[in-house]
């Protein structure tokens, strides 16, 4: 069965700092999307399915953590789910993501 995502995904290129919560192995790859429960991105090196994560993504100057969990793996790229995320990075997410729609909205209707 193929995990479809629950909400709207939009496109979103920022910097991400990814920590497997086991190893405490980190990478540093690019988002290519963003939702208000997760994200996909670029990964060279993609974790397994079901690893859990702490991230942080840097987006003109500001930061968003949360924990994770790595729920879709492809060959250069994965999906992460948001597991836990603190109030005050919730309002980050929430403003990029409006920001998002915003951008998203005002060039589709110029077509």
């Amino acid at each position: 069965m193929i995990e479809r995502p629950r909400a709207r995904r939009y496109p979103f290129a920022a910097s991400i700092d990814i920590v497997d919560m086991e190893s405490e192995t980190e990478i540093r790859e690019q988002t290519t999307n963003l939702s208000v429960f997760g994200c996909q991105l670029t990964a060279q090196k993609p974790l397994p399915a079901g690893t859990k994560v702490r991230l942080r993504i840097i987006h003109r100057g500001a930061i968003f953590a949360a924990s994770g969990q790595v729920v879709q793996v492809r060959r250069n790229s994965m999906g992460v789910v948001f597991t836990k995320i603190e109030q005050k990075d919730q309002a980050v997410l929430e403003k990029w993501l409006a920001e998002i729609r915003d951008t998203h909205e005002r060039t589709t209707s110029v077509r």
